[in-house]
């Protein structure tokens, strides 16, 4: 590690950032499909900021399924699915006045000399469940959940149950128009509903959040109307129709049609004035009805909004500014590890069970051995916990004076303790892996779990539990085995606490996904650093399976031109070309590929949607100091248009744009004979005046 707590070298930040990755996508699941989350708001927080000081350092490293370009998880299999006409983003985090500071000033930066001044709107952020509400024609026509971002649950019925939810628009309102808001559950309707559960022996809510998640979810849509659910209405999504000039005005319009919204919403110029703001709803958050985490801070004018865009899935436009976490201390009872998919072996304190903000805690993840040596934390050693939100805390230090002499150091284990074989701690990594790959257990089963996941195959009837048990009794052992359940059907159906019907609907939900997604099939098959953004990335590039396929095994060479090739998508970094190469190089990973392969029909990627262009279909570099454009608006205006934008030259590059100073990439798109653009005539192909304004 560096002076500041950074990787020294690439392929140590390469490292960094797929463990991170892995652990934030597994946070993410916990959170927003299960409702169960296993981590605090802060210990997650911490995280993102850890993955994006990393991705700072190392720009080429910044990866498709980065934390910082995914939003939410997969949509539960439990309710159809709906596709937001236009995505539902997540935010990035400010923690202090420095913070907000500094997302003013990139804002400003990204806008350039010309921009106007910033005026804000500052809105509580509310701890509940993000949903998007679609009317047409003025009446309310379908409901669904964040999910992914891209996708979620269509809970259309239950949001009809909720009485303060507009069913109707008042006139004037566009043809069709997305409005998002946050469900929620007051604190005082949320001690009644826990009181009310105890009551009938039911299941007690941790918190008001799971308790507005779980009560939206119910497929029976009276256990939804039965529960005192509420919205605030706080963001538009497409719209056919232009609303308002301000994010301000469109929360009057909001209010004009019947809609809550938060009271204590404000507007402010700059961050003294934000900062005053956070401080007054700091002190006053304790004795509000309902739970907030922190303070929504947008840009009100909605063209400075258009022109901002967005960075990965975040808004420039917007921040959340999030409050201090709260803390108890426990006593740390011992140290467990837990393998994964990947082999990693991640330390799991167990604790004595502590209160902390209304939460019962017994769980919090070590993250590695650094960690643990760094904070000196021991078994009998009593801690300090730090929560925020309505998740299980981080631990942030140890009450040394508190420390029993039988305060035991952790030992790193030099073996699995599921397979037995080595422990591996490569050089420069911060996690210890077993080497025994899938000939452990604990990894094959992983893997299976994986495949079987909503992000991956999305079997129905085939969960996490039902995986454990059948890999117990060996009904499966590698992938192709999932597809070959339907010769043990009557054995299924025998099965304790199964059934006739019950075995033939998961063979029903196996069978339905013979036919699968090239980005599915590749996400599913568990390759390392391969999330669900890169595993679309992917397939989008190589298009069918075969080719893919092809691609990979010719990949494994170092120096072929199909490395060349899998190194030049962008953001697809050393590191990422390595697991892949390696991946193919392995003949049993190759067998289990196949044979998973033969029983399944496996769909060629879908074409993004794009607008035609004279650059659709072009794979495009910029290089050098662009005058008119910042890199990323340049980037982003050229995937909008259709063009694959990549990192390094090739023979399969169509153009290079070149800016100010450009340097080898010019150079080698001269000798290779690819077609060269100055700014000015990237502007024309890309359809944009004279005055930097994109043409309507």
């Amino acid at each position: 590690m560096s002076e500041a707590g950074l990787p020294r070298t690439e392929e140590d930040a390469a490292t960094a950032l797929a463990r991170l990755a892995e652990m934030l996508a597994d946070h993410d699941r916990r959170y927003h499909e299960q409702d169960s989350p296993t981590v605090s708001d802060a210990e997650y927080d911490a995280l993102k900021r850890r993955n994006a000081a990393i991705e700072a350092a190392f720009p080429s490293l910044i990866r498709p399924d980065s934390p910082s370009l995914r939003v939410g998880a997969t949509p539960a299999s439990g309710f159809g699915k709906i596709r937001h006409a236009l995505p539902m983003l997540s935010l990035d985090n400010a923690f202090g006045p420095d913070d907000f500071a500094d997302f003013e000033a990139r804002a400003r930066r990204f806008l350039g000399a010309s921009a106007p001044s910033l005026h804000f709107v500052g809105e509580p952020k509310i701890d509940g469940l993000s949903i998007s509400l679609t009317y047409i024609k003025g009446r309310l026509h379908h409901a669904a959940t964040r999910g992914d971002g891209s996708e979620g649950e269509d809970v259309t019925a239950n949001i009809r149950t909720i009485a303060s939810i507009p069913r109707r628009l008042a006139a004037p309102f566009p043809d069709s128009i997305e409005i998002r808001g946050e469900v929620f559950i007051t604190k005082a309707d949320f001690l009644a509903l826990n009181a009310a559960q105890q009551a009938r022996s039911e299941k007690i809510f941790a918190n008001p959040r799971n308790a507005a998640a779980g009560s939206l979810r119910q497929l029976d849509t009276a256990i939804t109307a039965s529960r005192p659910l509420r919205l605030f209405a706080y963001a538009m999504g497409e719209a056919s129709a232009k609303i308002a000039d301000t994010h301000w005005a469109y929360l009057e319009r909001l209010k004009a049609w019947g809609f809550d919204v938060n009271p204590l919403s404000t507007r402010l110029d700059g961050a003294e004035q934000a900062a005053a703001f956070q401080e007054r709803l700091a002190l006053e958050r304790a004795g509000l009805e309902y739970d907030i985490d922190g303070v929504v801070y947008k840009i009100d004018a909605l063209d400075l909004q258009a022109r901002l865009g967005f960075v990965g899935r975040a808004p420039r436009w917007a921040i959340a500014w999030k409050f201090p976490a709260e803390r108890a201390t426990t006593v740390l009872e011992d140290i467990l590890i837990q393998v994964g998919r990947t082999g990693a072996l991640t330390p799991v304190a167990a604790l004595t069970a502590v209160g902390v903000g209304g939460v019962l805690v017994t769980r919090a993840t070590l993250h590695n051995e650094d960690e643990i040596a760094r904070k000196d934390i021991r078994v009998g050693d009593t801690v300090v916990l730090q929560r925020a939100g309505d998740v299980i805390p981080q631990i942030v230090s140890v009450v040394a004076e508190r420390r029993p002499a039988t305060a035991t150091p952790f030992v790193p284990p030099t073996h699995c303790p599921v397979c037995g074989s080595l422990a591996v701690r490569p050089a420069g990594e911060v996690v210890r892996r077993c080497s025994g790959g899938l000939i452990c257990p604990a990894q094959a089963e992983e893997h299976l779990i994986h495949l079987a996941s909503r992000g991956a195959f999305d079997i129905e009837g085939l969960g996490e539990k039902t995986v454990r048990e059948f890999f117990a009794d060996g009904l499966i052992r590698e992938p192709a085995d999932i597809f070959k359940l339907a010769d043990h059907k009557d054995a299924i159906a025998a099965r304790e606490g199964w059934g006739k019907l019950s075995a033939d609907r998961l063979i029903e939900g196996i069978e339905a996904r013979r036919h699968i997604p090239l980005e599915r099939f590749i996400f599913g098959l568990g390759i390392r650093r391969i999330g669900e953004a890169n595993a679309r990335l992917l397939a989008r590039h190589y298009g069918s399976f075969d080719n893919w396929r092809t691609q990979m095994r010719a990949a494994a060479m170092i120096g072929s031109e199909a490395r060349s090739d899998l190194g030049s998508i962008l953001r697809i970094g050393p590191a990422i070309a390595t697991e892949l190469a390696g991946f193919f190089a392995e003949p049993r990973n190759v067998a289990s590929l196949d044979a998973l392969a033969e029983g399944l029909t496996i769909a060629p990627a879908e074409d993004v949607e794009t607008v035609a262009s004279a650059l659709s279909g072009k794979s495009v570099v910029f290089t050098g100091t662009l005058a008119t454009l910042s890199r990323p608006e340049a980037k982003a205006l050229a995937e909008r248009l259709g063009a694959k934008v990549v990192d390094s030259v090739s023979k399969k590059t169509d153009l290079v744009v070149v800016g100010a100073d450009a340097g080898s990439k010019a150079r080698k798109a001269a000798e290779l004979g690819i077609s060269i653009a100055t700014e000015a005539e990237f502007r024309v192909m890309a359809g944009i005046p004279g005055d930097g304004t994109p043409a309507p």
